[in-house]
C-alpha cells in the first residue's frame, strides 16, 4: 500500500513538472512568434542599408546615404503599418474580404502603385515645406532631412502602437518644417503652404464624412427602405456601381497615373464619365443575373456589393502606393541627391533602389504589423456591412476629386476614417429619427431611458477622442521631435 501511495507521488510531481516544461515551451513559442515580425523588419531595414551601400558606391557621403537609406526603410514599414488600413479596414470590416485576402491584394497593389505611378509628390515633400538654399550648405540640408525622416518615423509607429490611424504625410510634413526652423530659423518654412495643410485638417474628414453620410442615406432611402429589396438593387445597384467606377477612373488619373499620362482636371471627369457611363450598362445585366433567387431582405443586398467593394480597395491601394511612397522616399530622395551633386537646389530625381526600398517597405509594413489597425479601422470605430464600406470608399475618391477641384490639400487617413465616422453618425441620426417617429405613431409605447440610448450609440466615442487627438498632435509633436533630432545629428556629425 505504502509502495502504491510512493509510485502515485512520483507520478504526480512528474505530471507536474512536465506541466511546467509545457508551459515554458509554450511561453517560448509565443514569444518567438511575437519576435517574427521586428526580426524580419530588422532584416528589411538592414537590406535596405547593404542595397543603397552597392548601389551609391564607396564615396565620403556613403555612411550618411546608408543611414538615410536604413531610416527612409524603417519609415516605409511604419507607412505601411498605419496608413493601408484605411484601404483595406472598410473592406475587412464588412467581411467582403479576409484579413489574409487583404493583404495580399493590398501588397500587390500597393508596390504596384509605387514603382509605376510613384514619385510626383517627392518635391512637394522635400523642396516644398522648407525653402532649401535658405537652411544652407549641403551638409545641415542633409541633416535636416535625416531628422524630418526619422521623427516621421517615429511618430507613426507611435501612433501604430497605442492604435491611432494618423496622416503619415502630416506627420512628414511635420518632421520637415521641425527641421527647417531648427536649421534656418522660422522665416525657412513656407506659411501658406503650412496654412492649406492645416485647413486640410479639417476639411478632410468632413468632406469624407458628409460624402459617405450622403450615399448611405441615398442607398437606405431607395433599396433599403423599400418594400421590394431586390427589385430596387436592380436598378439602382449598377447606378451605384457606375458612379464609384467613375469616380475611381478619374482619381486615378489626377493622383495615380501622373507619370504614365498626362491628364488635366476636366480630361479626368470627362475619362470618368465615360468609364462610369460604360459600367453601369456592363453591370445592368450582371447584377440582374447575381440578383435572381435573392431573398428579399437586407443580408441578401450585400452579396450586390462584396465584388465593387474588393475592386475598390484595390484601386485605393494603388492610389496609395503612388501617392504616399513620397512620404518614406521623398528625404530620402533628396539627401542622395545632395550627396551626389552637392546641391540642395537641384531638382530632386528618384533613383530606383530608392523607389524600391519605399514599395517593397510599404508591403511588408503592411504584412507584419498592419491587421492591428486594419481591425481597428474596420470593425472597432462603428459596425460596417458591404455597404457602408462601399459608401466609405466611393466618399475617398470623391472627396480627392472635390478637393483637387477646390485646391485644398487633404489626406487619405483623414477621408477615409472621416467617412467611417460620417457613416456611424449619420446611423446614429437615422436610428434616433425613426424612433421618434414610431413613438409619435404610437405614444403608448414606453420611451427609451438616458442610459439605454447611450448604450446604443454606433459609434465608440473612446476612439473619436484618440483619432481626433492623434491628428491635432501630429504635425506638431512630429516638428518638435524633428528639431531636437536635427540638433543631436548636425552635432554629432559636426
Amino acid at each position: 500500500m505504502a509502495q502504491n501511495d510512493l509510485e502515485t507521488r512520483h507520478l504526480e510531481t512528474l505530471d507536474r513538472d512536465l506541466g511546467r516544461y509545457s508551459q515554458l515551451e509554450l511561453a517560448g513559442t509565443a514569444l518567438s512568434r511575437g519576435l517574427v515580425a521586428p526580426g524580419v523588419a530588422l532584416a528589411f531595414v538592414l537590406l535596405a542599408g547593404l542595397g543603397a551601400m552597392l548601389s551609391f558606391g564607396q564615396t565620403s557621403n556613403m555612411l550618411v546615404v546608408v543611414m538615410g537609406a536604413v531610416i527612409g526603410a524603417y519609415m516605409a514599414l511604419n507607412i505601411g503599418a498605419n496608413d493601408v488600413a484605411n484601404n483595406m479596414g472598410p473592406a475587412v470590416g464588412a467581411n467582403a474580404l479576409s484579413m489574409g485576402g487583404a493583404i495580399a491584394i493590398a501588397a500587390i497593389f500597393e508596390t504596384g502603385g509605387a514603382l509605376i505611378a510613384g514619385g510626383d509628390v517627392v518635391g512637394t515633400i522635400s523642396r516644398g515645406i522648407v525653402a532649401p538654399e535658405s537652411i544652407g550648405t549641403q551638409a545641415v540640408f542633409v541633416w535636416a532631412m535625416m531628422a524630418a525622416l526619422l521623427s516621421s518615423a517615429l511618430w507613426v509607429n507611435l501612433a501604430t502602437w497605442i492604435g491611432a490611424p494618423v496622416s503619415t504625410t502630416h506627420s512628414v510634413v511635420g518632421g520637415v518644417m521641425g527641421a527647417g526652423i531648427a536649421a534656418a530659423g522660422f522665416g525657412a518654412v513656407s506659411w501658406p503652404t503650412m496654412a492649406t495643410i492645416a485647413a486640410s485638417w479639417v476639411v478632410s474628414p468632413l468632406l469624407g464624412g458628409v460624402i459617405a453620410a450622403g450615399f448611405l442615406w441615398f442607398i437606405k432611402a431607395r433599396i433599403i427602405y423599400r418594400t421590394d429589396k431586390i427589385a430596387a438593387a436592380r436598378v439602382w445597384v449598377p447606378v451605384l456601381i457606375g458612379i464609384m467606377a467613375g469616380a475611381f477612373a478619374a482619381y486615378l488619373a489626377l493622383k495615380g497615373l501622373g507619370k504614365v499620362i498626362d491628364v488635366s482636371f476636366g480630361g479626368a471627369l470627362v475619362l470618368g464619365a465615360a468609364i462610369g457611363l460604360a459600367t453601369w450598362l456592363v453591370c445592368i445585366p450582371v447584377i440582374r443575373r447575381q440578383s435572381r433567387g435573392l431573398e428579399n431582405r437586407n443580408k441578401s443586398l450585400k452579396v450586390l456589393f462584396g465584388i465593387p467593394l474588393v475592386v475598390s480597395a484595390a484601386l485605393l491601394s494603388f492610389a496609395h502606393g503612388a501617392n504616399d511612397v513620397a512620404n518614406a522616399v521623398g528625404p530620402l530622395a533628396a539627401i542622395v541627391q545632395a550627396s551626389t551633386s552637392g546641391s540642395v537646389t537641384e531638382a530632386v530625381s528618384i533613383p530606383l533602389w530608392v523607389m524600391l526600398i519605399g514599395a517593397f517597405g510599404l508591403s511588408f509594413g503592411l504584412f507584419l504589423f498592419g491587421p492591428k489597425l486594419i481591425r481597428m479601422v474596420g470593425s472597432q470605430i462603428t459596425k460596417l456591412n458591404p455597404m457602408r464600406a462601399y459608401c466609405v470608399s466611393l466618399s475617398a475618391a470623391l472627396t480627392v476629386i472635390v478637393a483637387s477641384w477646390l485646391g485644398l490639400p487633404v489626406s487619405s487617413t483623414h477621408i477615409a476614417v472621416g467617412a467611417i465616422f460620417g457613416v456611424g453618425f449619420f446611423r446614429e441620426w437615422d436610428a434616433e429619427r425613426r424612433l421618434r417617429t414610431a413613438a409619435g405613431a404610437a405614444p403608448e409605447r414606453p420611451r427609451l431611458a438616458p442610459e439605454e440610448r447611450r448604450r446604443r450609440k454606433l459609434v465608440r466615442r473612446s476612439h473619436v477622442l484618440t483619432i481626433a487627438a492623434a491628428w491635432v498632435v501630429t504635425v506638431p509633436a512630429a516638428a518638435a521631435l524633428s528639431a531636437a533630432l536635427f540638433w543631436v545629428l548636425s552635432s554629432i556629425g559636426g
